[in-house]
C-alpha cells in the first residue's frame, strides 16, 4: 500500500513539474491578444492578398514568438543562445535591412527619376511625416532618440525603421518594426481615401508627358553620384543607401545579371523570410507590451497619413508654377512614401477609376524610389543628430 502511494505521489510530482514547462501553465492574456493579432495578419495576407510576402512570415513569427514557455529553457527569441537569439541578431545589429536594400536596388528602376527630376522634390516632400511624427513623439513624452526612432516610421519603409530603431531605441525596435510593417501592408486602405479627399476631379485625370527614353549610361551614372552626393551630406545613412546604390549598378551595368538576380531574387526571399519571422518573434507579449506601445502605434498611424497628405498637396503647389501641359496629376503624390512599389500601384488604381486609359503607374514610380533615398537620408540625418 505504501508503495502504491509512493508512486502515485512520485507521478503527481512528476505530472506537476511537466505541467509547469507546457504553455497552459505559463500563458497570460497578452500571449491572447498576440496570437489573435498573428492569426489576424495571415487572414489579411491570404484572404486580402495584403503584402503577403511580409504579413505571412511576420503572423507566423507572433505566433511563434507568443507559444508561452517556462523561462531558461533557451527557446525564447530574447533567451540568450537561443535559436531565434541568433536569427535575431541581423535585426538587432542592421544587418537585414542592409541587405533588403540592396535587393530592393537590384529590383530598381530610376528611369522615371532620371527622366523627370522633379519627382525628387515628391518623395522629399513626403518625408515631412517623419518630422511630424518626431515632433509628436517628443510631446508624448518620448526621448529624442525615441522620437527619432518612432519618427521613422512616416517614411513607411519597414527596413530604415528598424535599422534606425536598433541603434536609437533597441528596446522598443519590436513594435516601432511591427507599426511600420503594418502600415506598409495597409497602404491600399489608408491612402485612397486620402487622395480622393484632397483632390478634385479635373486634378485626378490630369495626363502627364510620357517619360523620355534613359540612356544605360544614365542609368550607369546614377547609383555612382547618387552614392556620393547623398552619402557625403549625410555619411549616416551609408549602410543603407550604400547598399541600395551597389544594386542597383549590378542591375544597370548588365555585366553583373547573374548576381543582381540573386539579390533580387533569392537572397531577399531568405532574408525577407528571416526578417518577418524574427520579428514577429519578437512581439513576445511578456516584452512588448508597455505602455508606450499603443502611444506609437498612433503616433505611427498619423505619421503615415502626414507623409502621404504631405505629398499630395505638394504635388498640387508645384503644379501652380507649372504651365498647361507639363502639369503633374496630384494622385502620384502618395507614392513619395517608402512603400515601394504598392504606393505606386495605388496611384495607377485610383487614377484608372477616373480615366482607363490614365496610366500613372510609371510617372508614380519617380516619387516612390526617391522616397526611398529620402527615407534613408532621414535615417542618416536622425542618426546624426541623435545616435
Amino acid at each position: 500500500m505504501e508503495n502504491s502511494q509512493g508512486y502515485f505521489s512520485f507521478f503527481i510530482d512528476h505530472m506537476q513539474h511537466f505541467f509547469q514547462y507546457t504553455a497552459f501553465a505559463n500563458f497570460t492574456l497578452g500571449h491572447v491578444v498576440m496570437i489573435l493579432i498573428g492569426l489576424a495578419f495571415i487572414y489579411l495576407a491570404i484572404a486580402k492578398e495584403y503584402e503577403p510576402m511580409l504579413l505571412i512570415p511576420i503572423g507566423f513569427g507572433i505566433l511563434i514568438g507568443n507559444v508561452p514557455f517556462f523561462p531558461g529553457l533557451k527557446i525564447g527569441v530574447y533567451e540568450s543562445g537561443s535559436v531565434l537569439n541568433y536569427l535575431h541578431f541581423g535585426v538587432i545589429h542592421g544587418i537585414y535591412p542592409s541587405l533588403i536594400f540592396l535587393g530592393i536596388g537590384a529590383m530598381t528602376d530610376f528611369s522615371s527619376l532620371i527622366s523627370n527630376p522633379k519627382l525628387m522634390l515628391i518623395g522629399a516632400a513626403a518625408q515631412l511625416g517623419i518630422f511630424g511624427a518626431y515632433a509628436a513623439a517628443l510631446f508624448f513624452g518620448f526621448t529624442p532618440s525615441e522620437a527619432g526612432a518612432i519618427g521613422i516610421i512616416g517614411s513607411g519603409d519597414g527596413p530604415t525603421s528598424i535599422f534606425l530603431a536598433s541603434r536609437l531605441a533597441p528596446e522598443l525596435l519590436g513594435i516601432i518594426a511591427i507599426s511600420a510593417y503594418t502600415y506598409m501592408a495597409l497602404v491600399p486602405i489608408i491612402q485612397p481615401p486620402l487622395m480622393r479627399l484632397l483632390t478634385s476631379k479635373k486634378e485626378r485625370v490630369i495626363k502627364m508627358k510620357p517619360q523620355r527614353q534613359v540612356s544605360k549610361f544614365e542609368k550607369i551614372l546614377f547609383p555612382i553620384i547618387g552614392l556620393i552626393v547623398t552619402t557625403f551630406i549625410v555619411p549616416g545613412g551609408l549602410p543603407l543607401l550604400g547598399m541600395l546604390f551597389f544594386g542597383n549598378l549590378l542591375k544597370e551595368s548588365t555585366v553583373t545579371k547573374r548576381l543582381a538576380d540573386t539579390t533580387k531574387g533569392p537572397m531577399i526571399d531568405i532574408v525577407t523570410i528571416l526578417i518577418g519571422l524574427t520579428l514577429g518573434a519578437s512581439t513576445q507579449a511578456t516584452t512588448f507590451f508597455t505602455s508606450k506601445s499603443l502611444d506609437i502605434f498612433i503616433i505611427g498611424a498619423i505619421a503615415f497619413m502626414v507623409a502621404t497628405i504631405a505629398g499630395i498637396l505638394f504635388v498640387k503647389l508645384i503644379n501652380l508654377f507649372l504651365k498647361e501641359g507639363s502639369k503633374i496629376n496630384p494622385l502620384i503624390g502618395n507614392a513619395g512614401v517608402s512603400a515601394v512599389p504598392d504606393s505606386a500601384r495605388v496611384s495607377q488604381v485610383i487614377g484608372l477609376e477616373y480615366d482607363k486609359t490614365n496610366h500613372l503607374l510609371m510617372h508614380a514610380m519617380g516619387p516612390n524610389v526617391a522616397g526611398v533615398i529620402g527615407s534613408a537620408v532621414a535615417a542618416g540625418v536622425l542618426l546624426s543628430f541623435l545616435y
